[in-house]
């Protein structure tokens, strides 16, 4: 491990592995420093994504692929489900191959990589960030940079050193806990499942995603309020008593997941955050893979160009690309969110029922929130815009 670097991502999920893997390819010397003692590991995620939005950053491989998605599935409170046929494939990951291919091809362009190395401050060279303190293996270190990349999860402590507010209020912070479980024999292994209703996550909605051979992730997510009156994993508990009796439990994980716009503030002088650190996160799914990848390889090129040109200040440009990219797009997601997630048992049985009388050819998504928002025109206005923002 050197003492200067031009650029150090801190954290190696996707965001982080992409962002440094882009600004490598241009030619800047990068060090990834991630906490954990292995690349892709512990999974904190539901593990879906899209096709589309993985296909521009990684050669899709069976090894990261545990099931192959084409269809949605709305399981309405009285247990009526409706199936939507998606427009593109989705895929349901293995997130510890993926991450850890990713880091290898952060790798490859010339990236090196510390694992167990965990950040503990920043260096300031006139209030600009000019790199990090780590302890690696137990001997403290200063790297300076001439870019940090702060891809270090939710409310990041990065970002927040360097002046960044990443706080957020918990009402803007869903509660999520999810179950890997094994004899789940009632789904298909080409469908989503999402729950909606106030007995099953007030304020979210929960998720079945087939992992393949009978397992699945099962999690559900509530809304901050909903969350302080009873836990999400009380919620998640109450469905597995009650539907799946007698599954094993593989794995479980919790946390918080930011359905909310991304942050005012994603760059400062030295710094910018990407992922879940800057909450690129879609505020209505609460799914971040993807955003994530693509605000780390806006980032990651910002950041090489701002050092081969010699021009610091172009680091700031990367707050514009991503709104221009994504971030405008998620403020619409929001929008919809506000309108769905408060939705009352009895307007989730009514939106089922009306979806029913459509044939299963001419159900889409599109049409799905037509009907869930037919009696607010503003919201049917960000419906259509998202079929025109590139």
């Amino acid at each position: 491990m050197k003492n200067n670097y031009d650029i150090i991502v801190v954290g190696g999920g996707p965001a982080g592995s992409v962002a440094a893997r882009y600004a490598a390819e241009k030619g800047v010397s990068v060090l990834i420093l991630e906490k954990d003692r292995e690349i892709g590991t512990p999974v904190r995620c539901a593990e879906g994504t899209s096709h589309e939005g993985i296909k521009d950053f990684i050669d899709i491989d069976p090894s990261f692929i545990d099931a192959t998605i084409n269809k949605f599935c709305l399981v309405s409170p009285e247990g009526e489900r409706i199936e939507i046929s998606l427009d593109q494939v989705g895929y349901i990951l293995n997130r510890k191959v993926f991450d850890f291919k990713l880091a290898q091809m952060a790798a490859n362009a010339g990236c090196e990589i510390y694992t167990k190395a965990y950040v503990n401050g920043l260096l300031f060279d006139n209030d600009k960030v000019a790199g990090i303190k780590v302890d690696y293996m137990g001997i403290q270190k200063e790297i300076k940079a001439k870019v940090v990349i702060a891809a270090d999860g939710v409310e990041s402590r990065v970002g927040r050193w360097a002046g960044i507010k990443t706080y957020i209020d918990f009402r803007d912070i869903d509660s999520c806990v999810q179950y890997t479980a094994s004899n789940v024999n009632d789904i298909n292994e080409d469908t989503l499942y999402f729950h909606f209703g106030q007995s099953y996550a007030p304020g979210g909605y929960l998720w079945i995603f087939p992992k393949g051979g009978n397992n699945a992730n099962i999690g559900l997510g509530v809304s901050g309020a909903a969350g302080k009156k009873k836990s999400a994993l009380s919620y998640l508990n109450d469905f597995m008593n009650k539907k799946y009796p007698d599954t094993a439990i593989l794995t479980t994980v919790a946390g918080g997941v930011p359905c909310v716009p991304t942050l005012e503030k994603i760059a400062a002088p030295g710094i910018i955050l990407v992922g879940d650190a800057a909450r690129q996160t879609n505020p209505l799914t609460g799914g971040g893979i993807a955003s994530g990848m693509i605000g780390g390889s806006i980032g990651g090129k910002i950041a090489a160009e701002s050092i081969l040109n010699n021009k610091p200040d172009f680091l700031l440009s990367y707050e514009k690309a991503w709104d221009d990219r994504l971030g405008k797009r998620h403020v619409i997601f929001n929008n919809l969110k506000e309108g769905i997630y408060n939705f009352s048992d009895k307007d989730f049985i009514k939106l089922s029922k009306a979806m029913s009388k459509i044939p299963y050819e001419k159900r889409s998504i599109g049409g799905l929130f037509q009907k869930a928002l037919m009696n607010n025109p503003k919201l049917l206005i960000d419906v259509a815009k998202l079929y025109f923002t590139k």
